[in-house]
């Protein structure tokens, strides 16, 4: 009785767990479905909106100062500088020195061979991301004036770093320089800003540099997506939706962040200072700001700020060889000093074998044989209640109308040969956080995106399905089609449920039986490489309690 009820309540832990994610995380089909995640955003994203400003004090003079002198200064004929690394092509405009493009060469949009590279910047987001502002220079001065470039509309980066670099005269005679430093091998650009002051009067204020993207208020995932910092060495990650109740964090900030699922944004301070980090959102345009302090700037003096920029993906080799923590931004929560390994371990097995299903497959048979010695204790305790079920069946025939009388016979009953009622449970509760763990990796792994397995599984990231389908399906997102893995990770289950001992009770036994039903429900919308790693791991449980039942019988 104990034990049957103690295995319905991981069976619905389970279940809350999947519910939860489904209803709080990134809904599976815009991880899976690039055209209904990236490019159905990009066509959201298309709306020419305004720009939005930080709620802060030191930058509403500028903000107001701005919003009167819209369209006061002339338009200037800009250029777009192409700069191309064998990585990465990346756009900037003159007007603003402000980044418009961003397109990474080795990873497409969308699973289709013909598939486009990767573009991180949307069209639609106004004056591009990367944005100069300071307190004490009015107007549009900086955000669009047009920074005229040391180099042709065309620059390639190939044996030997370069930069590009940005200079404009503001009214006022202050000089502002902006320049981009190119690496051929990796995502790290070098950005730095200087300030010639060449009025007659003392420059004070704050500079305040903005990173921005489009962005879905509902969004908000599993796998972390929105605006987040390093400050005072803690990970922040605030949601979209909280952004009105946390607009301003201070401390030594480390860099700023605007996250996406498998990509990231990041401006990183070269020397941690103590600075803020100003989050806006307003017309799905998400901005988050590094609003740095400098004190003055005397006439005929300059300052000069130093920055790094990281635009590319989130993958954890490729975050930690760009030094600065930015690893720490990939966060799997509570069960991330597991998640991490699995990943790892993961990636080895994919250098000998290059195929992340298989890679999965071997992971999570490895996973399970390190806890077969657990699971063990857990299917010889199954087996000895399976072997009392007959004593067990004829104590409640006998006070059918006494439940009292029926736990104090069934907990005799145990004590008689020596059974610990909870004994296939409590190694099944130690084995959880290392598949939570193994589940958040596999959801939020870079390295599943766009990754084929065999045959109709070309991307592991997206929802398995067999055909394409005109017409809709009941509980599945699109694309429709026949889920196969799913259907034979239910069939699995069901089957794992025949041979654990049934539950005394009669409505426990109907509940029980509908798990499988319900799991597989949840799952159809499920990333393939999930549902592999879940069908795996079931057919080793049930290969392993077979031979238990064999052994001890």
């Amino acid at each position: 009785m104990e034990q049957s009820r103690l295995l319905i309540a991981i069976a619905l832990s389970f279940l809350i767990f999947f519910l939860w994610s489904i209803t709080f995380g990134p809904k599976p089909s815009d991880q899976a479905v690039e055209q209904t995640q990236e490019n159905a955003d990009a066509t959201h994203r298309q709306k020419q909106v305004p720009a939005a400003r930080p709620d802060s004090a030191e930058v509403e003079q500028s903000a107001a100062a701005k919003k009167e002198g819209e369209g006061t200064l002339p338009q200037a004929d800009a250029r777009r500088i192409t700069v191309n690394t064998p990585l990465y092509r990346m756009v900037i405009s003159e007007r603003g020195a402000a980044v418009v493009s961003m397109v990474l060469k080795n990873y497409q949009e969308t699973v289709r061979k013909d598939s486009p590279a990767k573009e991180l910047i949307p069209k639609g987001l106004p004056g591009g991301t990367v944005l100069l502002s300071m307190t004490g220079i009015s107007g549009d001065d900086l955000l669009q004036g047009v920074y005229k470039a040391d180099k042709p509309e065309n620059v390639t980066i190939q044996d030997a770093p370069g930069e590009v670099r940005f200079s404009y005269q503001t009214p006022d005679n202050l000089r502002i320089e902006k320049i981009y430093r190119f690496a051929p091998d990796n995502y790290l650009i070098d950005l730095m800003i200087t300030v010639r002051n060449g009025s007659d009067k003392a420059l004070g204020g704050a500079l305040k540099i903005a990173i921005r993207d489009m962005a879905d208020k509902d969004q908000g995932a599993y796998g972390f997506e929105g605006p987040s910092g390093l400050i005072n060495n803690q990970l922040e990650q605030i949601k979209i939706k909280d952004i009105e109740e946390q607009k301003i964090l201070e401390g030594k900030i480390r860099w700023i962040a605007i996250e996406r699922l498998y990509f990231m944004e990041s401006l990183i301070s070269k020397v941690p200072a103590d600075a803020r980090m100003v989050l806006a959102y307003e017309n799905n345009v998400l901005e988050n700001n590094l609003l740095t302090s400098f004190g003055e700037i005397n006439p005929s003096d300059q300052r000069t700020f130093e920055f790094s920029l990281f635009l590319g993906p989130k993958s954890l080799s490729v975050l930690r060889a760009a030094n600065n923590e930015l690893d720490r931004a990939i966060d799997f929560g509570w069960v991330d000093f597991i998640a991490k390994p699995c990943l790892w371990f993961m990636n080895f097995i994919y250098r000998f074998i290059p195929n992340y299903g298989v890679a999965i497959m071997i992971l999570t048979i490895v996973t399970r044989l390190l806890f077969w010695p657990l699971a063990q204790k857990s299917y010889k305790s199954m087996n000895d209640m399976r072997k009392l079920q007959p004593l067990m069946q004829k104590i409640r025939e006998k006070y059918k109308n006494d439940k009292a009388k029926i736990n104090q016979e069934t907990m005799a009953l145990y004590r008689t040969y020596k059974i610990n009622p909870l004994g296939g449970c409590l190694p099944m509760l130690i084995q959880l956080p290392v598949f939570f763990a193994l589940y958040r990796m596999l959801y939020q792994a870079l390295e599943l995106r766009h990754a084929p397995f065999f045959g109709w599984i070309n991307d592991l990231s997206a929802p398995d399905r067999l055909f394409n389908f005109a017409f809709k399906i009941p509980f599945m997102e699109p694309p429709f089609g026949i889920p196969v893995l799913t259907l034979i990770m239910g069939a699995t289950m069901i089957l794992q449920q025949k041979m654990s001992p049934a539950p005394g009770d009669p409505t426990q036994a109907k509940m029980m039986m509908l798990m499988p039903i319900v799991f597989t429900f949840i799952f159809i919308n499920f990333p393939s490489g999930l549902v592999l790693y879940w069908l795996v791991s079931n057919l080793v449980s049930i290969a392993q309690q077979y031979y238990t039942q064999k052994r001890l019988a």
